[in-house]
């Protein structure tokens, strides 16, 4: 028994948005647990809508690292079957194959697919897929998030 740890987990939901693909486009997440709850969004003005998701859930993880120890259980919640599937399946093949696709082209957004699997390997992180637009409490808020920061910048 570890009297002084708190491990309990923290719960993220994250999305990313744009309009037009490519476009303007923004990201967020919400994080809670462990007496914390927190919001943050940013945005591009030239993006797509997979850099976007990818960036939220980076962005998330990269606070987790400065507010929680590695071992803190972290339950990401992303509505992007691209991150969800890339993370978990695919990226095993793109990094025995050196960052090439099965079909030997360039993994696209190689840059953040690095840096999200860099976070993870430090990390321990489960992922979950949540439909999108489903009325979900969390999701709904980071999507109207997302829309703030692309409305921001279109401004």
């Amino acid at each position: 028994m570890h009297a002084h740890t708190n491990e309990t987990e923290l719960t993220i939901y994250t999305d990313g948005g744009c309009h037009g693909n490519p476009g303007p486009g923004g990201w967020a997440f919400v994080l809670s647990g462990q007496q914390v709850r927190t919001e943050r969004y940013g945005s591009a003005r030239e993006t797509t809508n997979n850099r976007m998701e990818l960036m939220a859930v980076i962005q998330a993880l990269e606070l987790v690292e400065q507010i929680a120890s590695a071992e803190t259980p972290v339950e990401v919640y992303t509505d992007s079957q691209y991150v969800r599937n890339g993370i978990t399946q695919w990226i095993h093949t793109w990094v025995r194959n050196g960052w090439r696709t099965a079909s030997k082209k360039p993994v696209k957004n190689q840059d953040l697919w690095q840096t999200l699997h860099d976070l993870v390997n430090r990390l321990t992180v489960s992922w979950n897929w949540v439909k999108g637009h489903a009325g979900h409490e969390q999701n709904e808020r980071c999507d109207a998030l997302v829309q703030q920061a692309i409305s921001e910048i279109e401004d």
